[in-house]
């Protein structure tokens, strides 16, 4: 894998997103999730609302890093901001 950029940062990343995948997958094995219609028009699962965060944050970070120049480090903190209200209302 040398042909790949991988840095430290990268591998914190990519290491966190696996393992809220785990965590999520254990938490619906313990506790099976059921449809809830928050905000949104249409029904979701603890699943799909995490999945709809990960897109977020990368929508939040692309538009960030393309518009300032603020570091992206705040970008990741409404990321966490965001993605606690789209878990708890959506």
């Amino acid at each position: 894998m040398s042909w790949m950029a991988w840095t430290p940062v990268t591998a914190i990343f990519f290491t966190a997103i696996i393992l809220a995948v785990i965590v999520m997958t254990l938490w619906e094995l313990k506790s099976p999730t059921v449809l809830r219609k928050g905000l949104l028009w249409f029904a979701t699962t603890r699943g799909d609302r995490f999945f709809m965060c990960l897109l977020g944050s990368a929508i939040i970070h692309i538009l960030w890093i393309a518009t300032t120049d603020i570091e992206p480090a705040v970008a990741t903190l409404v990321c966490l901001i965001s993605a606690v209200l789209v878990m708890r209302y959506a």
